[in-house]
């Protein structure tokens, strides 16, 4: 089947490892192949990326640029339970046909590296909503 597919795609994980349902994928020709774009060098890159962030900007572009050429949707939201932490962020990308169980937690967890060591990006993602906007 790949061999109508004019892009390198990303090699299969062996039986059992993953449940991306690569094949169900590749088995729909009305399908949206685009995350399969993320090889697994590609992915080591996105990890690096993601490690060199340094701004919220930055992030929210790398959000955008996942969703257009990958239709990976990023989600980070702050835990029920407040965040005292970078672990109090719920840190996820959504689930789709395509996407490596490995891939979901590399990301998350380049991500919470990074904001480890740029927490001024964790004090803009809850400043969204104005948390942190003085009450004049």
């Amino acid at each position: 089947m790949s061999e109508t597919i004019p892009f390198p795609i990303r090699k299969e994980c062996p039986p059992g490892a993953c449940v991306c349902d690569r094949e169900v994928l590749l088995s729909d020709p009305a399908a949206d192949l685009r995350v399969l774009f993320l090889t697994r060098e590609e992915e080591k890159k996105l990890i690096e990326r993601i490690e060199g962030l340094t701004t919220y900007p930055d992030l929210r572009k790398l959000e955008e640029r996942l969703l257009a050429l990958l239709g990976i949707t990023l989600r980070i939201t702050p835990s029920a339970r407040g965040v005292r932490t970078v672990r109090g962020l719920n840190i996820q990308l959504l689930e789709r046909p395509g996407l490596c169980r490995k891939t979901r937690e590399n990301v998350p967890a380049a991500l919470r590296r990074c904001l480890t060591n740029n927490p001024e990006i964790v004090y803009a993602l809850l400043n969204v909503d104005g948390l942190f906007d003085d009450f004049d």
